[in-house]
């Protein structure tokens, strides 16, 4: 996949008006297919119809609790700015996506956009889908409202990649070349006791991804697995942890390991090394015995 990550080009990466599309759309339209310098869209959480209309608005709206649809509403009026919704360059799910170049989505199975993402991705150009789905809260097995929190990750973390492997893998096989690249997590090899099912479902991600690989050996689709250590995000508020790696060196050195190992199976920063490998080092005990349970 060495020249599917040499395109990168136009990203949107909130969720909200699908910005990439909405603005290729126009562009192809006037000019004929797109040429240099964008290769590549790349949507993640595209609001692709603003209309409003898509059925995962209401259907997720339980599961998901980030954006709410009337939060969206809002966000689309902004955009709008008097434009019909329904109008092609205001809603690209709704346009015709002929011309453009090939179009990454990046969704999950549990987010009220996932219909507008589907739809975008009718787009027949779609050559890699980002399974990048993750819930992780702490859990007490000696509190029964954690259960909530061990189904809601259930659902998010793993039925959620199974979901959109199954959802995309289909058209991904009829590509010349396409990948399916997954988010695991270090936490997949050696446990975090505060997080047993968040760690439970990365362990079980590595696994599925493994299973894929074989089947899709016969096709063009490649799986990567991308294993993060702990990086300074908001997920479990470590945007100031110390011990955690900065988000924009993570990004750099996967994304130079994504170009430089283009076959690879494993995308593997050194710094989640220690626990990939704690089992074959003789490390395992030592290393989850460093980790917190509370």
């Amino acid at each position: 996949m060495q020249n599917a990550w040499n395109r990168l080009a136009a990203v949107a990466d909130r969720p909200g008006p699908a910005r990439s599309a909405d603005r290729a759309v126009p562009a192809a339209h006037a000019g004929g297919p797109c040429r240099e310098p964008l290769r590549v869209l790349i949507d993640a959480n595209p609001s692709a119809d603003l209309t409003m209309s898509g059925s995962s608005l209401v259907d997720k709206a339980q599961v998901d609790p980030a954006p709410t649809s009337s939060a969206l509403s809002v966000r689309a009026r902004g955009h709008l700015a008097g434009t019909d919704p329904a109008a092609p360059y205001a809603s690209p799910a709704l346009a015709d996506l002929r011309g453009l170049p090939p179009l990454l989505i990046q969704a999950g199975s549990a987010e009220i956009l996932l219909d507008d993402a589907v739809r975008l991705a009718a787009h027949p150009g779609l050559d890699v889908v980002v399974n990048a789905a993750g819930i992780m809260l702490p859990e007490d097995v000696l509190d029964g409202r954690s259960l909530k929190v061990a189904e809601d990750t259930i659902a998010a973390n793993l039925l959620g990649t199974i979901r959109m492997v199954y959802a995309f893998a289909p058209h991904l096989a009829t590509r010349e070349q396409a990948a399916i690249l997954t988010v695991s997590s270090g936490l997949a090899f050696v446990p975090l006791p505060l997080t047993p099912t968040y760690s439970a479902t990365k362990a079980a991600v590595h696994s599925f991804g493994e299973a894929l690989r074989v089947q899709l050996a016969g096709t063009s689709v490649q799986v990567i697995e991308l294993v993060p250590p702990a990086v300074r995000t908001t997920l479990m508020n470590q945007e100031n942890v110390e011990a955690a790696m900065p988000l924009d060196d993570f990004l750099t050195e996967a994304m130079s390991l994504l170009w430089t190992r283009p076959d690879a199976h494993e995308i593997l920063v050194e710094k989640v090394q220690p626990l990939r490998y704690a089992v074959s080092d003789g490390t395992y005990d030592r290393v989850l015995s460093l980790l917190p349970a509370r």
